[in-house]
């Protein structure tokens, strides 16, 4: 894979390849929707990082696109409560954020407490440190998810939680079913906080509405809209309810059984953060 250029006026990302230049994409649509006045996402850390470096975002992805940008403040939104829950639970756990890009979960969700391992291809982690500030008790790996060698970083005596935020769907799924195997029988008191998108996504997501601006989706290659898949008894079981629009699952690892944990739709477009 190319890596990012780097250069003393601060710009990223241009060389890019799909999947990691979504990170930037991602970031730019989170950081329009957390200026609303009504937001779903506070997240004055990704505002910070658009308006701090010279990357021309509007010129590369277009305008923002304000439902786009909603729906994935509204993903996020749903991992940051379920990450928000596993450290009320375990204060001093270990949070693992697969393919995490430029998320800026940390300084969102953070205790003060808990250990962050990030693991991302080198090219992010690369665009990452030079984008991000250090983090105390956040470490970033160059790596991919399905690496195996990443499980040797993580403390099985911990308890952990492991997010796949907008990655799965983008591995063939022989790998998506031997990473989750793999997590179940290397970290059994460990959950794996996932999303994943229907076969028809991948088609709409191709279409000409979301390449404003160049903001291409990769092709996805992991679905959950085919029975087969699902009842493939080689892989951990999977549960899954039709007709939403992303599905953010939990997959409880001692069980090996998933367990739906928000529905994004089109009602909770309207919804509103706690205050």
């Amino acid at each position: 894979m190319s890596t990012a250029p780097s250069d003393p006026e601060g710009r990223a990302g241009s060389a890019l390849r799909p999947v990691p230049e979504t990170a930037l994409c991602t970031l730019y649509h989170r950081a329009a929707e957390a200026r609303r006045p009504d937001t779903v996402l506070r997240d004055p850390k990704a505002v910070e990082l658009v308006d701090r470096h010279d990357f021309p975002f509007e010129a590369r992805f277009g305008r923002v696109v304000p439902a786009l940008a909603r729906l994935q403040a509204l993903r996020t939104a749903a991992f940051d409560r379920e990450v928000a829950d596993f450290l009320r639970r375990d204060p001093r756990g270990t949070v693992v954020c697969l393919g995490e890009g430029l998320d800026t979960q940390y300084w969102r969700v953070d205790n003060g407490r808990a250990r962050w391992l990030g693991v991302d291809l080198p090219e992010s982690v690369e665009l990452r440190e030079r984008l991000l500030p250090a983090a105390p008790r956040h470490r970033s790996l160059a790596a991919s998810a399905t690496d195996p060698g990443w499980l040797d970083e993580v403390d099985p005596a911990q308890r952990v939680l492991i997010t796949a935020q907008g990655l799965l769907m983008y591995l063939p799924p022989e790998e998506v079913h031997a990473l989750v195997a793999r997590c179940a029988a290397r970290l059994p008191g460990a959950t794996f906080v996932f999303d994943a998108v229907p076969h028809w996504f991948n088609r709409l997501s191709q279409a000409a509405r979301l390449r404003e601006g160049g903001c291409r989706a990769p092709t996805m290659t992991w679905t959950i809209g085919s029975r087969a898949l699902l009842a493939d008894p080689r892989t951990v079981p999977l549960t899954a309810r039709h007709g939403w629009f992303i599905r953010v699952l939990a997959l409880d690892l001692p069980d090996r059984r998933a367990r739906l944990v928000r529905s994004l739709g089109p009602l909770d477009l309207r919804r509103r953060p706690a205050a």
